[in-house]
């Protein structure tokens, strides 16, 4: 059904030969930015001691490896060819895989980064969103996904990481501020432990019998 901008995209390919190898660098080991920018956001939600921002960020790439898993059965569901085995002479930039190419993994993946990653920084979800939109486009260039197999990729990411964000976000947040008062605390927050987290780890400490210790 978007044949013709498929099509686009690859006399595009053809007619740039000096992105070949950027774009489909990007498109191949791009993973690795979206990694980096979850840590990033781990980074920043830290540095604001909001224990609701800390839980989004530890919940992004819960819910971006959780959305990759959804997009399984899909794929195995619709069973479509890949670009290049059903479109000869097109110029092929992809390493050929057996794999079916409806919605894209890659997709799906940067969907839900993006997504997730709203709910810790709005500022960080729109660079994550313009590196989502920008690894569809490699997908398409390199001649390994349609289109249409990136759209729904991207939309099937981003709404399941919503999903999860909100489901999840309670019950993590309230982890969270717990984690705040136990020796792993610099994970959660950068701020220097207050006089009530103190007394409240120490009787926390108090209230567990010893090791060997018996009532009478």
């Amino acid at each position: 059904m978007d044949g013709g901008l498929f099509d686009e995209v690859n006399r595009f390919a053809v007619a740039t030969p000096w992105l070949h190898a950027a774009v489909t660098g990007y498109a191949a080991y791009g993973v690795a930015l979206f990694a980096a920018l979850m840590l990033a956001g781990w980074w920043y939600a830290r540095g604001t001691s909001d224990p609701a921002r800390v839980a989004a960020a530890v919940l992004a790439p819960v819910a971006t490896l959780l959305a990759v898993a959804v997009n399984q059965p899909f794929v195995s569901a619709f069973h479509e060819a890949r670009p290049y085995s059903s479109h000869p002479g097109i110029l092929v930039l992809a390493t050929r895989s057996t794999d079916f190419s409806f919605p894209s993994d890659h997709s799906v993946m940067a969907g839900a980064a993006a997504a997730a990653l709203w709910f810790v920084s709005r500022r960080l979800g729109l660079v994550t969103a313009v590196a989502a939109l920008a690894m569809g486009f490699s997908r398409i260039y390199i001649a390994a996904h349609y289109p249409h197999d990136v759209l729904a990729g991207l939309i099937l990411g981003a709404v399941v990481a919503v999903v999860v964000v909100l489901l999840a976000r309670p019950l993590t947040t309230r982890l969270v501020t717990a984690l705040g008062r136990t020796p792993v605390r610099p994970l959660v927050t950068a701020e220097p432990p207050t006089p009530d987290s103190l007394v409240a780890g120490a009787t926390a400490g108090q209230g567990r019998t010893p090791p060997g210790a018996t009532g009478r």
